[in-house]
């Protein structure tokens, strides 16, 4: 599984420490075997998931501006679980209702002895956090302006929101509230993607 991580980090731009990669495997090893039990995602075989889910939440990396993030939504901490372990100067809270996903994420912060991540259970609408995000991360999550309304409570005045998405979301962007800009459109690069990945980098126009 190393060597097919490698593989996949070798068509990116991203550059990884061997603890890092390791640590990223041991996830993906996890995430398979809580996966019987608790059903946390739909792919099943654990090479897809290097693909699919954590390339898949590392091409975000490059993009990122600030230090304080957090992933609503998360599911099994996807995006967040591999920004964390590619970015440990980078805070990261991971934010899900249920307790199932919060558990793994916790399980895999400890047993990883990852300090940057706080896994909290909570649906996002009721999340008050004390100190506000530099980035609000999504993937897969809601459409646009349902993730706005849910988290406009969440990034700081400098805040910017990060949608996740896969084909481009023309008619979502057409929606748009006026209260929000699309300030730019990425075309990521998913080594052996199925399908098309866009990040929507959005800021709250002041």
């Amino acid at each position: 599984m190393l060597a097919k991580l490698q593989k996949l980090l070798a068509q990116t731009t991203l550059s990884l420490s061997d603890d890092q990669q390791q640590k990223l495997v041991v996830l993906v090893e996890q995430l398979h075997k809580w996966n019987k039990a608790y059903n946390l995602t739909s792919v099943r075989d654990p090479q897809l998931m290097l693909s699919r889910h954590i390339m898949d939440s590392l091409v975000v990396l490059p993009h990122l501006q600030g230090q304080r993030f957090i992933d609503v939504g998360t599911g099994p901490g996807l995006p967040g679980l591999p920004l964390a372990i590619a970015a440990p100067d980078k805070e990261f809270v991971l934010l899900d209702s249920l307790g199932k996903r919060i558990r793994f994420i916790r399980q895999i912060c400890h047993e990883l002895k990852l300090k940057n991540v706080t896994a909290v259970q909570s649906r996002v609408e009721d999340y008050q956090p004390d100190l506000k995000f530099d980035g609000v991360i999504s993937r897969a999550f809601a459409s646009l302006n349902d993730m706005l309304t849910w988290c406009q409570h969440l990034p700081n005045s400098q805040g910017k929101f990060y949608a996740l998405k896969g084909v481009y979301p023309e008619a979502e962007l057409a929606d748009l509230s006026a209260q929000f800009s699309a300030e730019e459109i990425i075309r990521l690069q998913v080594p052996e993607a199925d399908g098309e990945r866009h990040l929507v980098i959005i800021t709250t126009r002041g």
